[in-house]
């Protein structure tokens, strides 16, 4: 079949991408869904930091390539083999492919699996083989699922089943941002009852993470950003205290506020400077983890001594160190309970030719999370 789709076809294009234009929306051919695949509707796909990272050449990716990885849709048909999906099921993609076999999906890491992450850095899907082309050339998958598209053909192993009832836009963020924030905190760094946690960098991640630690507990939630806007959006979230990290004195007031430093701290903005900031502000026995995506040459600084003389931990986190199978039905009932807001991140709401204007105004900050409806 032919869909319309949002390819990338280079990467590194100037800004202002409403005039650059990275993303092509062009018709593609689809093969139909292969053993072990389904064919989706797509209905929400929201535009997320990891895709502008392909787009600005932060996070290469092979081109051309249809991009998208945080989407909801409706299974429209069935490949051979699929007994666990029927068609009309309501589905959240996940962006690593778990295999559930390897020896990290046997320890339930999923974001580790080694096969997932070997066919999203080629571009293609779990077993290898791509469905995408045009004019006879093969067009790369994006994380497995490429979901800026009409339709996309998915693994199973990349979709969980969701409550009809929950609207796609709501639905899609849960498959990146959400699982992303709420577990860096509260899966990855096992935020305790009643800690002191910051959180660097306010974004529709950074803010899901203020969520997260509302939901667990958090007895005071400190948000930094450079954006006096987004500090107000997270104040207006629940958060207790905002400071704004261009302030000179911004790590002065956190010590101040937490008698020292925070329990943990939580670093979302992908630039070394910050998670530099977040390592500084977190106090004696506590936990620093990230999951901003850095570019592949960056580099950070700390005192190393730090880690034994203070008991410290730096972790990565990626996934949000789920199993969404599992872990993305649970926060989607917080959610639908009233504990999770998450709608409130939502701040517009795009056609698939707004993708370009999209883009520039997540790279110029100008928004937190936007969702293509198709």
């Amino acid at each position: 079949m032919q869909t319309r789709a949002a390819v990338l076809h280079e990467m590194g294009p100037k800004r202002p991408y409403s005039e650059s234009k990275p993303l092509s929306i062009e018709t593609v051919e689809l093969a139909g869904p292969a053993r072990g695949e389904v064919l989706v509707k797509m209905h929400a796909a929201g535009l997320c930091h990891s895709d502008l990272s392909s787009i600005d050449g932060n996070r290469p990716r092979p081109t051309p390539m249809v991009l998208g990885h945080e989407a909801a849709g409706e299974i429209v048909e069935l490949g051979e083999g699929v007994t666990d999906f029927a068609i009309g099921d309501h589905v959240v993609c996940a962006f690593v492919p778990s295999c559930g076999h390897c020896p990290y999906c046997a320890d339930g890491r999923a974001a580790l699996c080694t096969p997932g992450a070997e066919a999203n850095n080629a571009g293609v899907m779990l077993s290898g083989g791509r469905r995408l082309s045009q004019n006879g050339h093969e067009v790369h998958h994006h994380l497995g699922v490429s979901g800026f598209a009409e339709y996309a053909v998915v693994a199973t192993e990349s979709l969980i089943r969701i409550d009809k009832s929950l609207d796609f836009d709501i639905a899609a963020v849960f498959g990146c941002a959400v699982l992303t924030g709420v577990g860096a905190v509260l899966q990855t760094a096992r935020m305790r009852l009643g800690q002191s946690v910051l959180v660097v960098g306010l974004g529709g991640v950074g803010l899901s993470a203020v969520l997260g630690a509302i939901a667990g507990g958090a007895s005071q939630i400190i948000a930094a950003d450079i954006a006096p806007d987004k500090l107000e959006t997270a104040r207006s979230l629940g958060a207790t205290a905002t400071v704004d990290t261009r302030d000179e004195h911004a790590l002065e007031q956190i010590r101040d506020l937490t008698g020292g430093g925070v329990d943990l701290a939580a670093e979302f903005a992908g630039v070394d400077k910050a998670l530099e900031f977040a390592f500084a502000a977190t106090g004696k026995g506590g936990t620093t983890v990230t999951a901003g995506l850095q570019h592949p040459d960056s580099r950070m600084s700390l005192p190393a001594l730090t880690l034994v003389a203070q008991e410290r931990r730096l972790l990565g986190s990626y996934l949000g160190g789920h199993v969404p199978k599992l872990d993305i039905p649970d926060y989607i009932a917080l959610y639908q309970a009233g504990r999770l807001p998450v709608d409130r991140l939502l701040t517009h709401r795009l056609t698939l030719d707004e993708i370009n204007l999209g883009f520039e105004r997540l790279a110029a900050g100008e928004a937190i999370r936007q969702v293509i409806q198709f």
